[in-house]
């Protein structure tokens, strides 16, 4: 798994992308913060070698609590900025600090 960061310097925004190797998932997606926790909000894209990839726009200088959903199994990144202990879930999520 593994989180891309790019900054504009345009605009207050970050382009963040999310790279996950489930070769043998169905589907994969990102749930956050930044879009409610909706599971089918943010799906990323099966590539070709087996990675699912997507790319979101989250306001900089920010933080958000996220997870992934694989095949409908919450996760959490391991190239996290952090966690974050949720009493909502009682787990802890993954953190992304931009």
């Amino acid at each position: 798994m593994a989180i891309t960061k790019q900054y504009l310097k345009t605009k207050p925004i970050c382009k963040v992308t999310f790279v996950v190797p489930a070769k043998e998932a169905a589907s994969v997606s990102v749930a956050g913060e930044f879009n409610n926790w909706n599971t089918e909000a943010t799906m990323l894209k099966k590539l070709k070698n087996g990675n699912f990839k997507g790319t979101i726009d989250l306001p900089k200088d920010n933080q958000f609590e996220f997870k992934y959903v694989v095949d409908g199994e919450w996760t959490n990144e391991i190239e996290a900025d952090g966690y974050q202990w949720s009493d909502y879930a009682s787990a802890e999520n993954s953190l992304l600090i931009l």
